[in-house]
């Protein structure tokens, strides 16, 4: 592109804004060997949400001074044009430009504003031209884990598992398309009232939601599930709760041994975290393929290929599922393939590689229990449309899934593991599961829940199989407390 000078607007029209991430300025923490930086007071400061019912500094402006001052500022730096076409050095300096811009314009308007109060203008303008708008101080917010949208002045966030109202807002339905469209446009998908729904990623791998009217009649709705900045590890979960030790190193054996591993729970259990947590054991000299309709896994190995479905575009055409993937990945000589979630008539082709030879797989679904799981699997194959009697098809479950994990979100918002069982074969027409841990509850302590997931003291049938793979099992990950 030549140089020249052009508006912001049109830079990010040309550039595409939704590629660009809002920094955040960092300083050391003070140990040369820490990787995690921290954020400056004053972008704390520019970024600050008040506490539902705190009551505001008596300097600090109102919410609709704020949004007029915000939105007159907005106007009067997208009619700028000294911005060079020229793309900056880094994302910084074009937000330090904009920044410095911002300032200009506030001392032409003899605007009298505190330094704190100048920071939150500059940030929220900042975050309107290159990030998210309103809720990129929630996507930024470490404490946050689903950020939910409900309209433009409906805003919710969960933390620790439950779930909080905030008083950011959006101006309008119009202001909601835009972020909208920001976040799905670069991924190459779209939303309109044709394909009024949308699923998609932010570049950190965090999932996205949308639908807007008609099918929404409360204005358009976003859901974003967050992703951690820092992947969690398996002791992070045993610290959480989430599990214990003995169950992960079970887990961790089962994973290095190859068995196919199913992951079963609710919407917002952590099925994903922990198909992430347990592909962290699989060795590097494997070959990884992962299919997923949203890219979400991130695994560390360095050998992973990650595939992703692609919706059909404005024609209906070129719609490419993940049972397609799945039958053209078996082409690509992988060790281990992991779908991110069965949820279609791929269930059938996920389980005939798992039967042939592709051991060590892994996939997950939704599923209350883990027999429920079973069901529902019976279910995925059917809708495949062959015409499999029912025998036929749970043979194929039993041979191909080893081991199902049962996650849970509780009433008090945390998520725990709250069974592991063995499939162990058939009787008759009926698949045998053996609960190898439960979670048992002990009790409540406030809103929270007392419990450990406990070992039933079954020794697995597969701990054979896994001593040939050279992973013994020790017979005190399966003792019994008592009591259980």
């Amino acid at each position: 592109m030549s140089a020249g000078t052009y508006s912001i607007a049109e830079r990010l029209a040309r550039q595409g804004a939704p590629a660009i991430s809002a920094p955040r300025r960092v300083e050391p923490s003070g140990d040369s060997g820490s990787a995690e930086p921290r954020e400056t007071p004053t972008d704390q400061a520019a970024f600050a949400v008040p506490a539902p019912g705190a009551a505001a500094p008596a300097d600090r402006l109102d919410r609709q001074r704020f949004n007029t001052l915000k939105a007159r500022v907005q106007r009067l730096l997208l009619d700028a044009p000294d911005v060079n076409t020229e793309a900056p050095e880094s994302v910084a300096d074009l937000r330090a430009q904009i920044e410095r811009h911002l300032t200009q314009v506030l001392a032409e308007e003899t605007l009298v504003l505190p330094r704190q109060e100048r920071a939150r203008v500059t940030a929220a303008v900042a975050a309107e031209l290159l990030a998210y708008g309103p809720i990129e101080i929630l996507l930024n917010d470490e404490t946050v884990s689903e950020v939910m949208v409900n309209g433009p002045k409906d805003v919710w966030v969960e933390r620790k598992g439950m779930l909080e109202k905030t008083d950011v807002q959006f101006e309008d339905d119009a202001h909601v398309r835009r972020i909208i469209e920001r976040i799905v446009a670069p991924l190459g998908r779209r939303i309109d009232e044709s394909s009024p729904m949308v699923d998609a990623r932010l570049p950190d791998g965090s999932r996205v939601n949308a639908i807007i009217p008609p099918l929404s009649l409360i204005g358009p709705v976003i859901t974003i599930r967050k992703f951690s900045r820092k992947p969690l590890a398996v002791q992070d979960l045993v610290r959480f709760g989430t599990l214990t030790a003995e169950a992960a190193d079970f887990l961790a054996a089962c994973v290095k041994g190859q068995t196919n591993v199913l992951v079963s729970g609710g919407t917002g259990s952590g099925k994903t975290t922990l198909l992430n947590v347990l592909s962290s054991f699989i060795p590097e000299d494997e070959r990884i393929v992962t299919i997923e309709d949203a890219a979400e896994l991130r695994l560390n190995q360095d050998h992973v290929i990650p595939l992703e479905a692609r919706p059909a575009n404005v024609e209906g055409q070129g719609a490419v599922p993940i049972r397609q993937l799945l039958v053209n990945a078996l082409r690509m000589r992988p060790d281990r393939i992991i779908v991110g979630e069965c949820r279609g008539p791929e269930a059938l082709d996920m389980l005939q590689a798992m039967n042939t030879g592709h051991d060590g797989s892994m996939t997950s679904l939704h599923a209350n229990t883990p027999r429920d799981a079973l069901s529902r699997l019976e279910t995925l194959v059917l809708m495949a449309g062959t015409e499999l009697p029912l025998r036929a098809i749970r043979d194929q479950i039993r041979s191909a899934i080893h081991v199902i994990i049962q996650q849970e979100r509780l009433q008090d918002g945390s998520r725990r593991v709250t069974e592991i069982a063995e499939v162990q074969g058939m009787e008759g027409d009926i698949i045998i599961l053996e609960p190898i841990f439960r979670f048992i509850r002990r009790g409540f302590e406030g809103r929270r829940i007392i419990g450990r997931l406990e070992s039933l003291g079954v020794r697995p049938k597969l701990a054979e199989r896994l001593e040939r793979a050279g992973q013994p099992l020790s017979a005190d990950l399966f003792q019994q407390r008592a009591g259980v």
